[in-house]
């Protein structure tokens, strides 16, 4: 199941970035409507979440039930994702991604039912790996056929 997540990432890692740099910065910087992100807040959304799963990725193997959760409307928001260059937050993106895989294809089997705790549930790594991974994929749809 990772195998196949983690092979859906790289995927990603390797498409995304050049057709998100075919959009204009006019076009990634529109926002639909004053309390909706712009594409380039997407990608910032994006980026947190990377973050904070980074954090649950690692912390997971080692401590006991981290609890790692986060605002991502003050996050969004305090990052300044809309003042910041397109480009500088593309490729942050993709290299924050591959190395989210470098580090997922080095977790040891056994980890991967180590539990974080997220608001109040307690999940496994092997369930917020997959999940990461679907949450990219739905919003980088939402990127590109917005």
């Amino acid at each position: 199941m990772i195998s196949a997540t983690l092979e859906r990432l790289e995927y990603l890692c390797a498409i995304i970035p050049p057709l998100l740099a075919g959009i204009d910065e006019q076009i990634l910087s529109l926002k639909p409507i004053a309390n909706k992100w712009s594409r380039k807040e997407i990608i910032g959304h994006l980026i947190d979440s990377a973050a904070n799963n980074h954090q649950r990725f690692v912390r997971g193997q080692f401590e006991d039930n981290p609890s790692i959760a986060y605002d991502q409307n003050r996050w969004n928001e305090f990052n300044f994702y809309q003042q910041i260059d397109s480009q500088q937050l593309i490729t942050f993106w993709e290299i924050y991604n591959r190395q989210l895989a470098a580090l997922i294809k080095c977790i040891p089997g056994e980890n991967l039912q180590r539990t974080c705790l997220v608001g109040a549930q307690l999940l496994t790594l092997d369930f917020l790996i997959n999940d990461y991974v679907k949450h990219l994929e739905h919003h980088l749809h939402q990127i590109v056929d917005y």
